[in-house]
């Protein structure tokens, strides 16, 4: 009985051990979350504009048929990280011409209207999804996230958190330039 009361705390510690140097793997990347939609059709919904918008609501039907990738923003007005990135993709949407659509996760409509009127608008459609449910069948883990989603419907790419930096900038825009390569082919 002594022995397994001391064999405990020293299993423990070993466990804790472990994770720890688990955790400081310098290739380990945090951001990278398995999405079980990549290479899968996008899921289906239909969300309604927001109420003060000229901006129409977002369906999975808006997904098929376009001539080129289109990115899927997951964003709210609360989100300080979705502030930021704001300007990154705004900029996408002019110099890329990238068609860009949103989700608007869990938020107030006069809230998420305000953002807009304030920050901009990039979006060619935003659904509204106040309860929440549309994110988490696309998978979310928290806002903001942004996926490249094919002329077929096909979700291709997901990006956690913000694009913001060098190296976040980089792999999206790769990610990008690959899906339109893909749909050329």
């Amino acid at each position: 009985m002594k022995r397994l009361l001391f064999a405990s705390p020293v299993l423990v510690a070993l466990v804790f051990g472990a994770f720890f140097i688990w955790g400081l793997n310098p290739e380990r990347d945090p951001n990278s979350i398995p999405s079980v939609l990549i290479s899968r059709p996008a899921p289906a919904f239909s969300l309604p504009e927001i109420v003060g918008t000229d901006v129409p609501g977002f369906s999975r039907a808006d997904l098929e048929g376009n001539d080129a990738p289109v990115i899927v923003n997951i964003f709210a007005s609360w989100c300080v990280p979705c502030r930021a990135e704001h300007a990154v993709l705004t900029r996408l949407v002019a110099e890329e011409g990238v068609q860009l659509f949103g989700i608007n996760y869990q938020d107030e409509p006069e809230d998420a209207l305000r953002w807009l009127n304030e920050l901009g608008n990039p979006y060619a459609r935003i659904g509204s999804d106040i309860e929440g449910r549309v994110a988490i069948d696309w998978g979310l883990t928290g806002v903001p996230e942004t996926f490249i989603v094919g002329p077929d419907g096909t979700v291709l790419y997901k990006h956690v958190g913000p694009i913001l930096g060098d190296a976040a900038l980089r792999d999206f825009t790769t990610a990008l330039s690959q899906a339109r390569q893909a749909g050329m082919t």
